[in-house]
């Protein structure tokens, strides 16, 4: 048998169709696709398909009798389902498809004398058995403002509506960044989305996408972006087969190896170029035996199943605030486990409830979002839903009422306990935010409502529902589904308590959140916790944190320190920490677009940390509630503190109003060039998703609930971050205990629920000299590593520069974390940190130097966004060099100039010829003959070197000889006659490479000057995706040979004609497609 191929189609692609073809869905070959579509590319719904869908499952049903719908209702509906208003936006544009697909369209229809709007639906979401599932590969969809077009790898159809598409990738190679292969597929369909000059209106259609690459898949929807696209983990057993049972295997793999029969062989594999040797490849496959599961196969089969992918798109997507969003795969269990359980009734006519545990920061807000629309979409047992969310605070009601809003559910919010009374007696108003102290009023009042249909969803459950709060929500609603959601692990104590009420009804912990990179992880650094014990300790800790500081740098702390004299001990530390804060922000995170916030005891103490942070030279802000409401834990009442009552006088004059005040500051903190620092009390410490927030600076005291929902503020995920920080002035989190399981402010809960919430920064710290170890671990097998020449060369092979960059970043992340603390200064000598650092300057050199010899192309992304700020902040090397974009090889004077920068002759002969090899192999299909002879040139005179037959300059010589003929494109011993003309020559080489010469140059240069003529004659728009085009044109040029084989006699077999066309035909393609 064949051994397995690593091509895309043969790997990733064909076995994806294959699967979903065994999972129920009827492939269609892209010919018969067009033809469905009206052979129109720029359309991308199958009209007809979903017109004779359309017709067979919409009726009017008007007194007692059954009417079909006119084709003029018909056709209207599709005509309203295809007016996408996309100069609106994509997203816009998809949640007005999605409101049609999930609502339908009302259509006006006469029956006898009278007129009536009946509702046409375009997919039957209860009985997924009615619908008509269909997928396809190589779809052609026309770009905006061109002819161009892209072709997504695979779409499915419902109904003839794209609501899939997936990228496929084969699994052996990387992005130029150095990712894995499946991420490439992201950034194509992240493209392709592009407004303007891409196939957005496809995605208009999109509820899934994919990307797969055998052993990753990745999932989201329209425009989710890259650090959003999710894994997913199945929770359950899907159904099994029965055959599945009697070999005790899973459906899965009995689908993975279902055969195909030979129609389905002819409808997947006839249409390709190489469809004999497709099928062949995968007919030996079959018979070789069956095949495991792939964590492609597994992603595919949980999504995509008809029912699931039907549930997915019609109960779990939502549109919050300009964002589309798909449920992830532990909310879409929560939700699945509480409607399983919401269906039982006890004796007493009450449902049954519990608590959904999801780590803060992994989306527990829109899960009360997609339970809420999971009930009132389709819970059979539940009738006229009624919801009502409950939190303890002000700032999270408004949250929560906000996310509602924004996700375009019907929401009131409860402004006083009597509005409370007023929206619970009206049942219209189907959901109700409040807070919780509401229900004290509308308890006295004695209302209650006895509706079992009414379920409580209480945010931050541990906090109230336990307690006497509860005890008021159950005099209210006597019947209700109490549900709580909690962002932290419930304390021990409150655990007997929480199963008095259902007990968990589903979990999701950090490591959890953590592992599947919902949320990022969380370092912590203690730091100057003793600093105002004593004047003696103030100066052990000036002498430790002054040591690598300047004169000037010394003379400025000890001068704010030596105000001890004249103010209070309180204040003298709190500049040294503003100090310290700044310092420790400007070094490590100004100018990155990432920013931090401070959490401080009281309103007067944020001002003054405002005030020494500003005097610093940041830009920050203190946030905080009114003069009049209590915050902080301060046991001084605030009210009538000057400083305060000053702050907030200038706060209202600027903005106006306390919303706008908080929204303001808040915009700007979100800004890349806006707030740096965000000053807080005890007001956006909960419930406040800012992404850029990656550090949490602390001088307050925080303990369980409060410390896990503070911390959580810098565990978001966004581009380039890859840890969120807490810098501890207050030792919040304390010693760990002595069974290294937790640390001592979290020893309230159990130690499982904990397990991974925090790391000390102290283990990033220790790990840094394994880091630098493995960096020159690389380069054991050279022998002089003071020679820079024989570094370059060592890295020759691109496995081992892989393994190098995957060394470097790991030690370059190490040691920006380690730089950023104070632990790391005390416990290393200054030599020790001076090599470091040295060594980082210098293998960024190398990096620089091999990725422009070795033609590499270039990343911008997080690897240069971190070393330039470790470089300019900690090491201040001169002469550092930044990586630049690539330069083309066809753009001479830059192109010489980028080579010039190369020490050695030799480095810059390297550079030259990996750079063409690089380009050879880029455009190897637009003229096969020449490209390759031009590689083995290369690969010839780069030997002739390496073996010591021709010296440094000689080789130069002969590489930058052959640069002049390779920017040509053309080989000096063609025929004259090829001299003009434009792709010609490409076609000589491929006869030559079939056929040979044998005296007959000329009249074979004649033959490829007559198929560049017919191939010009057959171009048309789109013509190389057009498969009647395409074999005509074959059927011309196959007309060519055989005249070309009778005038010379020459001898050419079947299968060496069909070579010859097929390859022409694809050079024509590729060298079509390079000049748009």
């Amino acid at each position: 048998m064949q051994a397995p191929s690593y091509l895309e189609d043969r790997i990733s692609q064909i076995p994806a169709l294959r699967l979903l073809m065994a999972m129920g869905w009827q492939y269609v070959p892209p010919k018969a696709v067009d033809g469905l579509r009206g052979n129109k590319t720029s359309n991308v719904i199958l009209e007809s398909v979903l017109l004779e869908w359309l017709r067979s499952n919409n009726s009017v049903q008007y007194k007692g009798r059954e009417y079909a719908f006119s084709e003029a209702n018909l056709a209207g509906a599709i005509h309203k389902l295809k007016e996408l208003q996309l100069n609106q936006g994509l997203i816009p544009a998809s949640e007005s498809v999605y409101e049609l697909l999930t609502l339908g369209v009302s259509a006006e229809q006469v029956i006898g004398q009278d007129r009536r709007s009946f509702s046409l639906k375009f997919v039957d979401w209860e009985h997924p058995e009615k619908n008509v599932y269909q997928v396809t590969d190589e779809f052609v969809v026309e770009r905006r403002g061109s002819y161009n077009t892209r072709r997504p790898d695979i779409v499915l159809f419902v109904n003839g509506i794209p609501l899939v598409v997936i990228e496929c990738k084969r699994p052996d190679q990387q992005t130029g960044e150095g990712e894995k292969a499946v991420y490439e597929g992201v950034s194509q369909m992240l493209r392709n989305q592009r407004l303007d000059d891409e196939i957005p209106h496809l995605f208009a259609y999109a509820q899934v996408v994919m990307a797969v690459s055998v052993n990753d898949a990745l999932y989201g929807t329209t425009r989710t972006a890259k650090d959003f696209w999710a894994t997913w983990n199945e929770e359950e057993t899907l159904t099994s087969s029965p055959s599945a049972y009697a070999s005790g295997r899973g459906e899965l793999e009995e689908l993975i190896n279902q055969k195909l029969n030979a129609d389905e062989k002819n409808q997947l594999y006839g249409w390709r170029d190489n469809g004999r040797w497709v099928r062949q490849y995968f007919d030996d496959q079959d018979t070789a035996g069956e095949r495991l599961a792939t964590v492609q196969d597994a992603a595919i089969y949980a999504l995509l199943t008809p029912m699931r992918l039907l549930e997915l798109a019609y109960q779990f997507i939502v549109y919050d605030n300009g964002v589309k969003k798909i449920a992830r795969y532990q909310q879409y269990f929560a939700i699945k486990a509480t409607l399983e359980r919401v269906t039982r009734i006890d004796a007493n006519g009450k449902r049954a409830g519990g608590v959904i545990w999801h780590t803060t920061g992994s989306g527990k807000s829109l899960t009360m979002v997609m339970l809420a629309k999971a009930l009132s979409l389709s819970h059979p047992v539940v009738q006229n839903p009624r919801v009502v969310i409950v939190t303890d605070r002000i700032d999270l009601d408004a949250q929560i009422w906000g996310t509602f809003k924004a996700c375009g559910k019907k929401v009131v919010k409860a402004e006083s306990g009597k509005h409370l009374m007023e929206l619970i007696r009206d049942p219209a108003n189907e959901i109700i935010t409040t807070v919780i102290d509401k229900f004290e009023a509308a308890a006295k009042s004695k209302l209650a409502d006895d509706n079992v249909n009414v379920f409580v969803l209480v945010d931050e459950s541990h906090r109230s529902q336990y307690g006497s709060s509860h005890a008021r929500m159950a005099e209210v609603f006597r019947k209700g589904c109490y549900i709580g959601f909690t962002g932290t692990p419930l304390l021990k104590k409150e655990k007997s308590t929480a199963d008095k009420f259902g007990g968990f009804i589903h979990k999701y912990t950090m490591r959890q959140a953590v592992s599947d990179k919902a949320v990022i992880p969380l370092l912590y650094e203690g730091r100057m916790v003793d600093l105002d014990v004593s004047r003696e300790a103030m100066d052990q800790w000036f002498e430790r944190r002054t040591a690598n500081l300047t004169d000037d740098q010394k003379v400025d702390l000890k001068r704010k320190m030596s105000r001890a004299e004249e103010v209070n001990r309180t204040r003298s530390r709190l500049e040294a920490i503003a100090w310290d804060v700044a310092q420790h922000y400007i070094k490590t995170w100004r100018g990155t677009g990432f920013k931090a916030q401070f959490a401080t005891a009281s309103k007067e103490v944020a001002i003054q940390y405002m005030m020494a942070l500003q005097d610093e030279g940041i830009e920050c802000a203190a946030i905080m509630s009114s003069p009049d409401t209590r915050e902080g834990n301060s046991d001084a009442d605030e009210t009538n503190l000057k400083p305060v009552q000053d702050f907030w006088k200038r706060m209202m004059q600027a903005h106006s109003t306390e919303e706008k005040y908080l929204s303001n500051i808040k915009n700007s903190f979100a800004q890349a060039d806006g707030i740096e620092i965000l000053i807080v009390v005890d007001k956006l410490l909960v419930g406040f998703d800012e992404p850029r927030n990656t550090v949490l600076y602390v001088d307050k005291s925080l303990k369980e609930h409060g410390l896990l929902q503070a911390i959580a503020r810098v565990n978001r995920l966004y581009e380039g971050k890859e840890y969120g920080y807490i810098v501890d002035y207050r030792g919040v989190l304390g010693e760990l205990n002595e069974a290294l399981e937790t640390y001592n402010a979290l020893e309230a809960y159990d130690a499982e629920d904990v397990a991974g919430t925090v790391t000390d920064i102290k283990k990033v710290i220790d790990e840094l000299p394994g880091l630098h170890d493995r960096l020159w671990a690389v380069f054991d097998p050279v022998t002089n590593k003071g020679d820079s020449e024989a570094m370059e060369r060592f890295l020759e092979p691109e496995d081992r520069r892989q393994e190098f960059y995957d060394a470097l970043n790991a030690y370059a992340s190490g040691l920006k974390v380690a730089l950023g603390t104070v632990e790391f200064y005390e416990k290393t000598s200054e030599k020790k940190i001076q090599n470091y650092k040295f060594d980082l300057t210098f293998f960024h050199r190398l990096r620089s130097s091999v990725k422009l010899r070795y033609a590499e192309s270039v990343n911008y992304g997080e690897y240069e966004q971190k070393i330039r700020k470790l470089l300019n902040d900690h090491i201040k090397a001169e002469g550092v060099s930044v990586l630049t974009p690539e330069v083309n090889i066809f753009d001479e004077p830059a192109f010489a100039e980028a080579v010039a920068h190369l020490e050695s002759p030799a480095a810059r002969a390297d550079a030259i010829a990996y750079r063409m090899k690089k380009t050879a192999t880029e455009k190897m299909d637009e003229d096969p003959a020449f490209y390759r002879k031009f590689s083995q040139m290369i690969e010839d005179t780069i030997e002739a070197y390496r073996q010591g037959r021709i010296s440094e300059l000689e080789y130069l010589e002969q590489i930058e000889a052959g640069l002049d003929q390779f920017r040509t494109g053309k080989d000096n011993s063609l025929p004259e006659q090829l001299a003009n003309t434009k792709d010609a020559s490409a076609y000589f080489g491929l006869l030559v490479l079939q056929l040979g010469v044998d005296g007959v140059a000329s009249p074979m240069a004649d033959l490829a000057i007559e198929f560049e003529t017919t191939i010009n004659r057959f171009k048309g728009r789109d013509w190389a995706h057009n498969l009647d085009t395409v074999n005509k044109l074959k059927n011309a040029l196959e007309d060519h040979l055989y005249d070309f084989k009778r005038t010379y006699d020459i001898s050419i077999s079947g299968v060496v004609m069909d070579a010859i066309i097929d390859g022409v035909v694809e050079t024509a393609k590729k060298r079509d497609s390079a000049d748009l």
